[in-house]
């Protein structure tokens, strides 16, 4: 991973439709494989397939949808 900053803060995450992380993320850590489907910083949707379990992805996201959301095991790192 490139550029990445040290983290200083970490929560488990729930995808959710309905609720924001509460912060903007540096990272997202995925313990379990599948596909995510995140709201990034600028406001745009997307849906990352194919992610492989622990893979740290360097993102600033919002939230973590529930729909289309099959990854388990997530952290939000800060």
């Amino acid at each position: 991973m490139r550029n990445l900053e040290a983290v200083s803060h970490g929560v488990a995450v729930t995808p959710s439709d309905t609720t924001d992380i509460g912060f903007v993320t540096r990272a997202v850590w995925v313990g379990g494989a599948g596909n995510l489907s995140v709201t990034l910083e600028s406001g745009a949707k997307v849906l990352l397939s194919g992610i492989t379990a622990g893979s740290m992805l360097p993102i600033k996201a919002l939230r973590l949808w529930a729909t289309d959301t099959t990854a388990t095991l997530l952290v939000a790192l800060q």
